[in-house]
This record gives structure tokens, C-alpha cells and sequence, in this order.
């Protein structure tokens, strides 16, 4: 009896043991891969877009999800996409001001910030891996990505032009890669290191620790146990989300004025995403590797780094070692905002690798 009891508890604990390495082995790959989007994989509704309501100031992309946008300037398109995760531009980027003689930037709110949609506020399951695919296929890569694809469409552009600043820069990559017939240009604009996970450099949260003054050390570290702590995820709100995700501000601030930089008016309303950035670490995972992806597009592309930027100069050049037709330009005295930084001199660049698509 006592040696059937010890087989029991053997089996029992196997299966514990077991089932926790699968999910730990679940927990670190993506659930987004280049290639589902244009397979029209793991997505909530079909890549074309509802019909257009009447309000103007929204871009309808699911039945249930509208994109708030808006736009400056006149002639050809260009889309804007900002950076954050879950960071809305509220106004036009002084650096593209210059051009909107001849182009019109669209800017939006990704799903999930700003104005646009929040389709989640809390979860109500206990299935923590359940949960993950919901979110993933509600507001991670995915979503993101195959709502460029429906703007395209809205806009009735057969080939595009994207702008992406910093996470958005990633994320006009990925959607490069899904739909590189239709790109006409990218312009990246310090695009985030996140290309290959766990990124070379440790990342942004790494990046920012040596440049805190010492009063902030020990709070930064409180603010990333809770932020990094995935355990108790899905007991919180939209809100509280929002609420963390805003606690990151401060200390960002701080680092970039230790290298000459600041964050402009234009990317500090504070309505920020909530869900929508954890859906981001959902979609990555803690590894993957995405560079071959970029590597079959044949869309020319402009990468524009700050010489000054926490980001090193290397994390940019990633991207134009990968894209086959591509080109970097340094801006000195810029950190990661140079198009509010030195708005002439990226105004000059970016006006010059434009003009051969107008």
C-alpha cells in the first residue's frame, strides 16, 4: 500500500512538473509570428475593413473598434505611427510640419489608447493562458499590424507610406514584412531594439538605470518588480494598467535629460494604453527572432537614429542592416525625439529620401 501511495504521489508530482514547464516553456514563445497576419491567422475579423461610418474622426476597423486619427497637410499619404507601446501623438510632429505642403500625415490612436477603442477592461476567466491568447488576438502585434492594412485600404492607397517612431517604427517593420507589396517607404525613426528578444543591450528599463539620480534608484527598482511581475496580471483593470504604465514617465524623463533630451508636449497627454501594452509582451513573448522577416523587403527605407538617444546606435542600424534597400542618418544633439529636437535638420532628411515617392 505505502509503495502504491509513493507511485501516486510520483505520478502526481510528474504532472505538476510537467504541466509547469509547458507553460513556462508557453510563457516565453510568441504568440505572434511574421507571416499569420498575411495568412489572416489568429486575427479577430477578416483583413478588409467594415464600412466607413459618418464620423470623420474615426477610422472603423472591426465592427467593434474604431481608430481615432487625424491629419495634416495635403497630398500623399503618409501614416504616422507612434511609438510607446500605447503612446498617442496628440499633435503634429514638428519635424514632418515643414513637408505637409506636400504630403498628408495621417495620425491615429492604436487600438487600445489614446481616443481609439479599449475593447478590454478586465478579465473575468482564471485561465491564465486562455487569457493570453485573448488579449494577444484583441490588442497584441497581430491586431496592430492588420489595422495598417485596413487604413490602407480606408485610405485607398494601393502602396504606402509609413512613418514609425520608436515601438511604432517596429511595428511599421512587421507590417512591412506581412505586406511589402504594399509599401511604398518607411521612414524608422529610432525603432525599438525589439527585433530579437531578449534585445543585445538589455533593453529600455535596462538602458534607463545608470543615467537615474540616486534618489530614484531604489524606487525605479519598486516600480519594476511591480511592473515585471506578470503573476497577478489579469486581476487588474484597464485603469490600473493605464495608471502603471504612466509611473514609467518620471524616470524615462530623467534618464533623457541626463543625455540633453526631453519628451515633447506631443507624446505627454498621459492617455496612454493600458491592456494594450501588456498585449505587446504577450505577442513577443521573452524569445523570439524576427530579422529574417525584414530581410524580403524591397521597399526603400530611411533610418534615422539620435546621436544622443538611450537606445544605442546599434539597436537603429539593426534595421539597415536587414532591409536590403536602406539608408541611416545620425541627427546630432537629438536623443529619441529628433523630430522635436532638431525638427529643421529631420525635416531636411526626411524631406529629401521623400521626395523621389511624391
Amino acid at each position: 500500500m505505502k509503495k502504491m501511495v509513493l507511485i501516486i504521489v510520483a505520478v502526481l508530482l510528474a504532472v505538476v512538473i510537467g504541466g509547469g514547464v509547458w507553460f513556462w516553456n508557453a510563457m516565453q514563445q510568441p504568440l505572434y509570428n511574421p507571416g499569420m497576419v498575411h495568412a489572416g491567422q489568429n486575427l479577430r475579423a477578416p483583413l478588409t475593413p467594415p464600412e466607413q461610418s459618418a464620423d470623420q474622426n474615426f477610422w472603423n476597423v472591426e465592427s467593434d473598434i474604431k481608430l481615432y486619427h487625424f491629419a495634416d497637410g495635403t497630398g500623399t499619404n503618409v501614416l504616422v505611427v507612434h511609438g510607446g507601446p500605447g503612446v498617442p501623438i496628440t499633435e503634429p510632429l514638428a519635424g514632418l510640419k515643414p513637408l505637409a505642403t506636400n504630403y498628408r500625415f495621417n495620425y491615429y490612436d492604436q487600438r487600445g489608447a489614446g481616443k481609439s477603442s479599449r475593447p478590454i477592461d478586465q478579465f473575468t476567466s482564471s485561465n491564465y493562458y486562455e487569457n493570453m491568447q485573448t488579449l494577444d488576438r484583441t490588442l497584441g502585434l497581430g491586431a496592430q499590424i492588420v489595422d495598417i492594412e485596413r487604413i490602407r485600404q480606408i485610405l485607398g492607397d494601393e502602396k504606402i507610406i509609413l512613418v514609425g517612431h520608436s515601438f511604432g517604427g517596429f511595428i511599421a517593420s512587421l507590417y512591412a514584412a506581412e505586406f511589402p507589396e504594399h509599401v511604398k517607404a518607411l521612414v524608422l525613426i529610432s525603432p525599438a531594439e525589439m527585433l530579437v528578444m531578449p534585445p543585445e543591450s538589455g533593453g529600455l528599463y535596462e538602458q534607463v538605470k545608470p543615467f537615474l539620480p540616486e534618489n530614484m534608484k531604489t524606487s525605479y527598482a519598486d516600480y519594476l518588480n511591480r511592473y515585471l511581475n506578470f503573476s497577478n496580471l489579469f486581476t487588474q483593470n484597464e485603469k490600473e494598467l493605464v495608471d502603471l504604465n504612466n509611473e514609467f514617465v518620471p524616470y524615462y524623463q530623467a534618464a533623457i535629460q541626463v543625455k540633453g533630451g526631453s519628451i515633447p508636449a506631443s507624446n505627454m497627454s498621459g492617455d496612454v494604453g493600458g491592456w494594450m501594452v501588456q498585449a505587446m509582451y504577450m505577442s513577443m513573448g521573452t524569445k523570439h527572432d524576427y530579422r529574417a522577416a525584414l530581410k524580403t523587403v524591397n521597399a526603400p527605407v530611411l533610418v534615422i537614429h539620435g546621436a544622443n538617444d538611450l537606445q544605442p546606435e546599434k539597436a537603429s542600424r539593426m534595421y539597415t542592416d536587414l532591409f536590403p534597400n536602406s539608408q541611416f542618418q545620425v541627427i546630432q544633439n537629438a536623443s529619441h525625439f529628433s523630430f522635436s529636437e532638431q525638427p529643421a535638420e529631420f525635416a531636411r532628411i526626411v524631406g529629401e529620401f521623400l521626395s523621389k515617392f511624391n
